[in-house]
């Protein structure tokens, strides 16, 4: 796992999810902590909010991020994930998905890119 690497959770990103986030050592930062939480913010602007701040955006709001990746490709990267009720398998997951793409060196980063986590069919 990369220390250093910042993550930014949206408002629908479950908190158990990012408790395992912090306990696997990521610097995670929630649309709450940020002061932003229940304003109805454009998708845009939590895009670029994390931008700014040079953290990897997460998210369960594949479908509006897939998107905006497509439009927007400059950013600090989006991990978009599918809903999964066990909340410390996909926080795993997620730090699985990106220890592929940086390895544990962390010279690639994941600027631009869009990671998609999904749940495994059971």
């Amino acid at each position: 796992m990369l220390p250093a690497l910042s993550l930014y959770v949206d408002e629908n990103f479950p908190m158990p999810a990012v408790t395992e986030l912090r306990l696997l050592g990521y610097d995670v930062l929630t649309t709450m902590e940020a002061g932003m939480a229940g304003q109805a913010i454009p998708d845009e602007e939590v895009l670029d909010f994390a931008r700014k701040q040079r953290r990897v955006l997460v998210t369960l709001n594949r479908k509006h991020f897939v998107h905006l990746h497509q439009l927007q490709p400059d950013h600090s990267g989006i991990i978009v994930c599918t809903f999964d009720p066990d909340f410390v398998r996909l926080a795993r997951r997620i730090d699985a998905a990106i220890e592929s793409i940086i390895g544990t060196e962390g010279s690639a980063q994941l600027s631009g890119q869009l990671v998609r986590v999904n749940r495994p069919v059971s």
